[in-house]
């Protein structure tokens, strides 16, 4: 009878303790344990995630963004194309007097006369199209100079060391009479609103001056009554 008691009494022992243990096992599974062992995991796969789609959105915005401003700012070749030439305004076109270079020059040939040699300013292309220089010693109608029609070439193109000449004879009469003037007014046409004073290399006695046609060649210009 004891014997029995005490085999029952192990089993009942034997069961408490396999029921304990299954409850052990069971609270040890437990789903919300699971959750709160897997949560880590994913905030920090969404934040990897969110990360990669920052990354790339951002990357491509500032790539449109700098094409779009080297596309906005290629004027350049624009200019180029208006002034890649290298040519000042005034190409192609008639000298005006502040398109050229001038010197004077004091000769002894036919008496005594003045050589004005003219050339286009760096970078101008023009021409000399109007055949004879407007020049004056002075203001008054007297200091005019009269065309005497020597030389002549028309038009003559002016461009880089090209040159072109005019002589000037500022006395044509016999005596003593005349005015004095240190500079000589000259310019391309009568009505060139920017004419040129040349200072003289020495003063001249004017009365009833002449002047050649623009030449090519300097010893067209020589003043000569005929």
């Amino acid at each position: 009878m004891r014997s029995r008691l005490a085999a029952r009494s192990t089993r009942l022992v034997l069961a408490a303790a396999a029921i304990t243990a299954l409850a052990a096992t069971t609270t040890a599974c437990d789903p919300e344990d699971a959750a709160d062992a897997a949560g880590p995991a994913a905030p920090s796969a969404a934040a990897s995630a969110s990360s990669g789609g920052s990354d790339g959105s951002s990357s491509d915005k500032p790539s449109a963004s700098g094409s779009g401003s080297n596309g906005s700012s290629t004027g350049g070749s624009a200019d180029k194309t208006d002034s890649g030439d290298g040519k000042k305004d005034g190409y192609g076109l008639s000298c005006g007097t502040n398109d050229l270079s001038f010197t004077v020059t004091s000769e002894s040939q036919a008496g005594g006369y003045y050589l004005v040699t003219v050339k286009a300013k760096p970078g101008i292309t023009c021409f000399l199209e109007v055949n004879t220089p407007s020049v004056s010693f002075g203001s008054g109608a007297d200091g005019v100079a009269s065309p005497v029609g020597q030389g002549g070439e028309d038009p003559i193109k002016l461009t880089g060391s090209a040159v072109a000449y005019t002589g000037i004879n500022p006395k044509t009469t016999d005596g003593d009479g005349g005015t004095e003037f240190e500079n000589v007014i000259i310019s391309t046409t009568e009505d060139d609103p920017n004419p040129a004073e040349l200072k003289l290399p020495d003063p001249a006695t004017v009365e009833k001056p002449i002047v050649t046609n623009w030449a090519a060649n300097r010893a067209e210009a020589v003043p000569v009554i005929v």
